[in-house]
């Protein structure tokens, strides 16, 4: 498998994982030093560093009940991206963002993920 197609599966995996809240299954991808950055002022903005750490912020993301549409997988020579729209509602507040998710890659893991935002005061709002 060309190291394209093995990035590729990989997002894919990554994406199917989430969508399924398949914790191990998350964590079987990530480097034991992975860290997942989110921009922002709310509850999952900042950094989660440990691959543990990042799990969890999986975890706390999709209890909020979004609905993470893949639009494309992306990859570089070295790396990966997710191209999604992640929708929700929360009573009268609705999440609607378009966002990149973007994965370094180390030794056939993911090693640090920085996720950008096309609404970050939507996403301050929603994630209380």
């Amino acid at each position: 498998m060309s190291q394209y197609e093995a990035a590729y599966q990989l997002g894919k995996k990554f994406h199917a994982f989430l969508a399924a809240g398949d914790w191990a299954g998350i964590r079987t991808l990530l480097a034991d030093d992975a860290t997942w950055t989110l921009p922002g002022d709310n509850t999952i903005s900042g950094t989660a560093e440990g691959a543990d750490a990042v799990v969890e912020r999986a975890k706390k993301i999709a209890s909020y009940g979004l609905n993470f549409e893949l639009l494309h997988i992306l990859v570089s020579r070295e790396n990966m991206a997710l191209s999604l729209h992640n929708t929700a509602r929360r009573g009268e507040v609705r999440l609607d963002e378009y966002l990149s998710t973007v994965c370094r890659l180390r030794d056939g893991k993911i090693e640090s993920i920085e996720t950008y935002l096309s609404d970050v005061p939507g996403m301050n709002a929603f994630f209380v």
